[in-house]
């Protein structure tokens, strides 16, 4: 999936802009990539358009941050100045919309490195 088509995936889920959707996605993925093993984000870039691997990349760290779903709402919503139920949307339609742009394998992967807590329903 080109990175155009990703970003325009969330803005039909969550109703934001373009803009606001790209951000969104983007901060999304790096604070997602905090939580992963330097492994796993491997894994996932060349999954991803350059664009959105590069925001993998930024967020990446040496070692695994541990924080919960919640937490990851809070900081999406912080760094782009949403509310928390727009955040909450919106790392809903990102989840869900990496569902459809990785493979099986990967995004299997992804959500066991995630935790239990974020298998809530992920957005359509």
């Amino acid at each position: 999936m080109e990175e155009r088509a990703f970003i325009q995936a969330v803005s039909e889920r969550t109703g934001l802009s373009r803009q606001e959707s790209a951000d969104l996605t983007r901060a999304t993925l790096e604070t997602l990539a905090h939580r992963l093993s330097s492994g796993e984000n491997r894994n996932l870039m060349p999954e991803l358009p350059d664009g959105l691997a590069e925001s993998v990349r930024r967020g990446a760290t040496a070692q695994i941050e541990v924080f919960d779903y919640a937490e990851t709402v809070r900081r999406v919503a912080e760094r782009n100045v949403l509310r928390t139920d727009e955040a909450d949307s919106g790392v809903r339609a990102v989840l869900g919309t990496l569902r459809e742009a990785i493979s099986e394998k990967e995004f299997g992967h992804l959500m066991s490195q995630l935790g239990s807590d974020f298998s809530q329903p992920i957005a359509d």
